[in-house]
Order: C-alpha cells, then structure tokens, then sequence
C-alpha cells in the first residue's frame, strides 16, 4: 500500500523557517518526480518546489531563493526547507509521480500526502 506522510508543519512568525519532510511507503522515488504543493484557504492548490532523482529542480517564482527542495538519505524521503512570510501560509502536501520533465511542469501528480499546516504570523 502507497502511502505519503508529511511532517514538520506548525506556527511561526515572518522571517521565520520549518523543515518539512515527506516519508513514502510502498513507493520508490527512484527515477520519479518528487514534490511539494500547497492550498490556502480559498485558493486552488498550487505547485512550489519539485525535484527529480538527479538535480533538476523547479521552484514557483513566489518562493524563488526561499525555499528548497532536497532528498534524504533514502530514496523515499524528501525536504522542504523554507524561510517564511504570511502569505506562504497553508496546507502543504507531497506528492510524486513518473515521467520526466519534473523540473518544467507542476502537472500529472498522482501520489499525495495528507498534508501538513504551514502557519505565518506577521
């Protein structure tokens, strides 16, 4: 059974930072894309940051040089480091999916988290 649990939300204040990870069981990351999405309240989910096995990484222009996607030591772990404002606040879900093109598009996610709560307080 595929399962993506995220860890590592919470509250913080602007200018602040959290580490969010993502854990698969049942699923290999290899050769896959790895990402992270997130929803505001009221708004649609929306792409942020997205990685593939080798360096190849995609980022959404409102969190260019704020946030950071990396992988674990295994293979079915990944990061999200960011360094907060009030707007970035929201539910952040992982997610994964095959095929190539991980650093161009944000599309064609077919694995995903429950999601955690991202919270800034300004």
């Amino acid at each position: 059974q595929v399962q993506f649990v995220e860890s590592g939300g919470g509250s913080v204040q602007s200018g602040g930072s959290l580490r969010l990870a993502c854990v698969a069981s049942g699923y290999s990351t290899r050769n896959r894309c790895m990402a992270w999405f997130r929803q505001a309240p009221g708004e649609e989910r929306e792409g942020v940051a997205a990685m593939d096995d080798a360096v190849s990484t995609k980022f959404a222009n409102s969190v260019k040089g704020r946030f950071t996607i990396s992988k674990g030591n295994t293979k079915n772990m990944w990061y999200l480091e960011m360094w907060l404002k009030p707007e970035d606040t929201g539910m952040y879900y992982c997610a994964a999916r095959t095929g190539g093109l991980c650093g161009r598009v944000f599309s064609g996610y077919n694995y995903w988290g429950q999601g955690t709560q991202v919270t800034v307080s300004s």
